[in-house]
């Protein structure tokens, strides 16, 4: 249980959070969709996006929830449940390493957004307003892009964690796949015992080829003369 003070300082948070989404219900919306992304920036691994509307009715039962990037992995976890326990719907899209590389990570981030939104309206039907980290999709929705979104809306935070839940699962599952990397720790980030083990050992299927340094180190193992 966190301390009173504590807890007075993650209620007011809270509040703070949900003041875009108070104002749209205030305005008549009431299907609003959060969507964040997360992974674009690691060597490896596919990026994962959600989509995540809340219900106004169990907002109280999100205090806690907060840009993924701000809390430990446990906290992410037990939010995690939360967050799939009290909202009217959520979805996760999925973009492969493959298409990754065919379209760009930027197109990529706006493909695996698209899919988790388009995953959420089949349950739903058309959501009235989407509030949209740092982007706006090319859909045909009233949208709202917020600059650092994970950080101002409580819809986008919840979609940070969803993600970034489901995408850290899948990093520990090619972990044991392809053991050496150190995925379990890093996630496919650029961190120095990644480059070091990619160095040693050279690109895995997941890794992706448009990305620096996988790309040389993909072109010297392919001009290395065979033994």
């Amino acid at each position: 249980m966190p301390s009173p003070a504590r807890d007075r300082a993650l209620r007011r948070r809270h509040k703070k959070l949900l003041t875009h989404e108070r104002d749209l219900w205030a305005g008549g919306c009431v299907w609003i969709a959060g969507l964040d992304e997360v992974g674009a920036g690691p060597l490896a691994g596919p990026l994962f996006a959600a989509c995540v509307v809340l219900d106004p009715k169990r907002t109280d039962h999100l205090v806690g929830v907060n840009d993924s990037k701000q809390l430990t992995a446990n906290m992410r976890n037990e939010l995690d449940l939360q967050i799939r326990g009290n909202v009217l719907a959520f979805a996760i899209g999925e973009c492969s390493v493959e298409e990754i590389d065919t379209i760009n990570i930027r197109n990529a981030a706006f493909l695996g957004m698209q899919r988790a939104l388009a995953a959420v309206e089949m349950e739903l039907g058309t959501v009235h307003h989407l509030l949209v980290d740092a982007h706006k999709l090319d859909v045909d929705r009233a949208q709202t892009p917020l600059i650092k979104g994970d950080s101002l809306s409580l819809s986008i935070a919840a979609a940070s964690i969803i993600a970034k839940v489901a995408r850290d699962r899948v990093m520990n599952g090619f972990a044991t796949t392809y053991p050496g990397y150190g995925f379990e720790r890093h996630k496919g980030y650029a961190t120095a015992d990644h480059r070091e083990a990619l160095e040693k050992l050279g690109p895995c299927p997941i890794h992706r080829r448009s990305f620096e340094p996988v790309r040389t180190r993909e072109a010297v193992a392919s001009s290395a003369p065979s033994a």
